[in-house]
């Protein structure tokens, strides 16, 4: 799977971003400590803009800023052999297409090195009159792999939806069991209530998640 076929998958802007805020609150609850968390969302990155952000652990990871001017979607596999540092640069195709009002993105510190390089193996946008996500025209590495820029398992969570998915993916990276019905009730936004947040995590203190909730911009009951 490339970014190609991750973008067929993915759906509109405000859907995106509800997601995006279900698995943020969902790692909150599952993992109090935010350094531990899969997931996150900002929804004060500035006065105009909110960020999605995926960090595995291991070096993988991912942004979405959406701003009025729609949304931006960076991520970064890093041993995709589309690596900067395997390429020498960013990968031709992936950045080059990206259009004007996304471009102060492209050299956005926080997606940068310390050199000033996009630390990117992938890229998609969406404005609001697009009835597509976007990605570049580009040339993949031959053999290997069939994720050879990395999207089909940075972004498996925003293009299977499910709350199947969730679980399964929570069970093995959390190492614990998790509710599915819990999981559901967070995935429709519903506010959260104490019984909900002990099937997922009985060691949290509901008061705990306040600040967490600010941040994401969960709905409140």
């Amino acid at each position: 799977m490339t970014v190609h076929d991750t973008a067929r998958r993915l759906p509109g802007i405000p859907v995106l971003r509800d997601h995006c805020r279900a698995l943020a609150m969902l790692d909150a609850i599952l993992s109090p400590e935010w350094a531990d968390r899969y997931y996150s969302f900002d929804s004060r990155w500035s006065g105009t803009e909110e960020m999605a952000s995926m960090r595995n652990g291991s070096g993988d990871e991912y942004a979405i800023v959406f701003s009025p001017a729609g949304a931006y979607v960076c991520g970064f596999a890093h041993d995709s052999h589309m690596s900067p540092y395997v390429a020498d640069g960013p990968w031709p195709g992936v950045l080059d297409e990206v259009p004007e009002v996304f471009r102060p993105y492209v050299d956005e510190p926080a997606f940068s090195d310390e050199d000033g390089t996009p630390v990117v193996t992938v890229c998609m946008w969406r404005q609001p009159q697009d009835d597509a996500w976007r990605a570049g025209t580009i040339d993949f590495p031959e053999g290997g792999t069939d994720d050879p820029d990395g999207a089909g398992a940075l972004f498996a969570l925003l293009a299977d939806r499910s709350a199947e998915a969730y679980r399964e993916f929570a069970e093995d990276y959390y190492e614990r069991a998790v509710d599915l019905e819990a999981v559901r009730h967070v995935h429709d936004l519903r506010p959260l209530t104490d019984d909900v947040i002990a099937a997922l995590n009985p060691d949290v203190d509901p008061a705990d998640l306040v600040k967490d909730i600010e941040q994401i911009g969960y709905p409140r009951g």
